[in-house]
């Protein structure tokens, strides 16, 4: 089993992250995910004191040492982001700073995965980058992914929710379908290691484990 402890630089100067670095060196972790973090709500002032991008904590941590570390990318551009080059170009800054690995944010269309990777790699974005898939098992998680990320919604995945949102059984059923659709395409193309975010709901993460039994095991 690996740990990654996931560190924020929201409201975090550098003797907090220097002071967080130690104590999680002190418990044994190697591995960290390191994140700008998002603005808190109705937070009053500027909540980036001296950082204002992962990149520049992932420069912080690298400088510490002995640590693996992780940063986050997204495949339909970063919220903050002018343009989808912009992001790019961000996100390279990000692995050049010492970033090992990447996790994306949640998806719903493979496609745009796969032209993400495309951009990166064409940019020199070598990493490796592990596909975020989050199972959606109720119709008020997608009103809070809109509102979070702006996240495309297929016509497919919407079919699905207007259907079966209103019954939650099978909308769990339905989720669990959709992401494990997406897994066995994403494997079938050549990717080998996926991220399910299972939001605390460990049956949802085990039934699609099981519905990749015999795939998992090739």
């Amino acid at each position: 089993v690996t740990t990654i402890a996931h560190l924020t630089c929201v409201g975090a100067t550098k003797a907090d992250i220097h002071a967080a670095l130690g104590q999680m060196k002190e418990a044994g972790i190697e591995n960290l995910l390191a994140l700008r973090g998002d603005r808190p709500k109705d937070f009053e002032g500027d909540p980036y004191v001296d950082y204002h991008h992962a990149s520049e904590l992932v420069e912080t941590i690298r400088e510490y040492g002995d640590f693996c570390v992780g940063g986050v990318c997204y495949p339909e551009g970063h919220p903050d982001a002018a343009t989808k080059k912009e992001d790019i170009l961000n996100l390279k800054k990000k692995v050049d700073a010492g970033c090992e690995f990447l996790t994306t944010q949640m998806f719903f269309d493979n496609n745009i995965l796969y032209n993400f990777l495309y951009r990166a790699r064409e940019k020199g974005v070598t990493v490796p980058v592990i596909p975020g898939i989050m199972p959606v098992t109720n119709a008020n998680q997608v009103k809070r992914i809109l509102s979070m990320s702006g996240t495309n919604l297929p016509e497919r995945f919407k079919a699905i929710v207007d259907r079966f949102g209103d019954n939650p059984k099978a909308m769990q059923q339905a989720g669990i379908a959709y992401a494990t659709d997406q897994i066995i395409d994403l494997f079938a193309n050549g990717i080998n290691h996926v991220h399910v975010y299972s939001m605390n709901k460990p049956e949802v993460a085990a039934a699609i484990q099981a519905n990749l039994s015999e795939i998992l095991n090739k």
